[in-house]
């Protein structure tokens, strides 16, 4: 059987630590979690004990190391193929990956200007006309995911694309970035998720404060 440990760093700020963690969680898959603060703005030297990029998350399965979000969510889903992360049909694998490869790679204007912060009261930003490029492409995939799938999820049932996406979804919330009836609908969806609010309630009963993630 693996042996998951699951390296983070703070519930309130992680958005990469969320994602695997979201994935694991949400399918009742074992693992131990790890947590291990920034005590830094730009991360913890501690996390070179651990993590070869010297970042969060990392994924251990016995003597195996896997970094990066998107390649630990990939590694979970082959090693327990009945979560349906990733989905049997071939198509809609394919459409899986590509949005979760969208998220991994792009929105960085809107990842720069809403940092993840479950403290933060909820309330909008001024921003500029690159975040709110950023903001419509999301609000299009989601849309366009919904609609062809039927929903709840992105692709009807829980995959991959709803753990890459789960920390905009938190963001859009939290700084009030869209007011679409579909994308507002998805998101209280996987705010309700009992996996979301275990990690809310964590993020939020943490004291630890980066000044450069408050905005």
């Amino acid at each position: 059987m693996p042996d998951l440990e699951l390296f983070i760093g703070n519930k309130n700020y992680s958005s990469w630590s969320f994602r695997p963690w979201l994935a694991l969680r949400q399918n009742d898959i074992p693992f131990r979690e790890t947590l291990v603060p920034f005590e830094f703005d730009n991360g913890n030297p501690a996390f070179k004990t651990f993590s070869p990029t010297v970042k969060v998350p990392v994924l251990k399965d016995g003597d195996l190391t896997v970094w990066e979000s998107l390649a630990i969510i990939e590694y979970i889903a082959e090693i327990y193929p009945g979560a349906g992360l990733l989905p049997a049909d071939r198509s809609a694998r394919a459409r899986v990956r590509a949005a979760s490869a969208e998220m991994h790679s792009s929105f960085s204007a809107m990842r720069s200007a809403f940092p993840m912060n479950f403290h933060r009261p909820a309330g909008a930003l001024a921003i500029s006309a690159s975040v709110q490029k950023d903001i419509d492409r999301v609000v299009a995939l989601w849309n366009d995911c919904l609609e062809t799938s039927g929903g709840p999820f992105l692709f009807g049932s829980f995959t991959m694309a709803d753990a890459m996406y789960a920390p905009v979804v938190s963001r859009f919330a939290t700084y009030e970035a869209t007011n679409d009836q579909v994308a507002t609908a998805y998101m209280e969806k996987m705010r309700a998720l009992p996996a979301w609010q275990e990690w809310e309630k964590a993020a939020l009963n943490e004291t630890w404060i980066i000044d450069a993630e408050e905005v």
